[in-house]
């Protein structure tokens, strides 16, 4: 088996996968305090949900954009698990020409998205992923990553928001009756997502306006959410990311 671990600014999102199959993933908050003791205790407890344990373990890849957070989980797969792990990072195999201008600022959860979008639906492909912050990335037909757009995440607006306006609370994200707001609650959600949802369906038209028409998929953990409300994205696939470390960790190891 395979831990695929994608370790982002909030949350952490690890993955199992049985040969091409992923077969459980688990959400954590992202904590570079934490020993690479406590992470393993944390991944034991998931993996004896399958009655599974380290030894049953052949390999770890890691994306990671908290390098305090990278160095524990390497420390973690030589300790416990007894493996070398992949760490998507310059010098990494990706199978993609990156054509960015400094290809090392590209984060590796854009790259390990590339990967899995160019191999599940070719390109040109647009992937719109909703995370701590909002990416908007672009594979040409030649898969080539080309570079994309990034824009502030919902919760960090949403905090920016609440911490300036004193008359606000924090509102449940979901969507709301009506997009004309009849209460403050509502009006934030609407203002919220029905704007992000139109800024990513600006963005997409933008990108397609250089890139002619395109396959456009989001991930991120607000995607479910947020997809639906755009008229642009015709794919939501969850574990996008984690499916592109997976083919990341084949490329390296082979």
């Amino acid at each position: 088996m395979l831990i695929a671990v994608d370790a982002g600014n909030t949350h952490t999102v690890v993955g199992l996968f049985d040969g091409d199959e992923l077969v459980d993933h688990w959400r954590i908050a992202t904590n570079a305090d934490r020993t690479s003791d406590e992470h393993a205790l944390l991944m034991s407890q998931f993996l004896a949900q399958h009655g599974a344990g380290f030894d049953q373990v052949s390999g770890m890849v890691v994306s990671s954009t908290v390098p305090r957070l990278t160095a524990v989980l390497r420390t973690l797969a030589e300790r416990y698990l007894r493996v070398a792990p992949v760490v998507l990072e310059p010098g990494t195999r990706s199978g993609l020409p990156i054509l960015y201008e400094n290809p090392r600022q590209v984060g590796p959860d854009r790259i390990a998205n590339a990967v899995a979008a160019w191999d599940r639906y070719g390109g040109p492909t647009i992937m719109v992923d909703f995370g701590t912050a909002t990416t908007v990335d672009a594979i040409s037909a030649k898969g080539e990553y080309l570079g994309g757009a990034i824009l502030p995440g919902i919760e960090i607006s949403l905090d920016a928001l609440f911490a300036r306006a004193a008359a606000l609370s924090w509102v449940e994200l979901v969507k709301p009756r009506r997009v004309i707001g009849k209460t403050t609650a509502e009006s934030v959600q609407s203002g919220v997502l029905y704007g992000f949802a139109s800024a990513v369906d600006g963005l997409v038209t933008r990108f397609q306006a250089e890139l002619g028409p395109c396959t456009v998929v989001s991930t991120g953990g607000l995607a479910e959410l947020l997809s639906p409300l755009t008229t642009t994205i015709g794919h939501h696939e969850p574990w996008l990311t984690l499916r592109g470390l997976r083919l990341i960790h084949a490329m390296n190891t082979s």
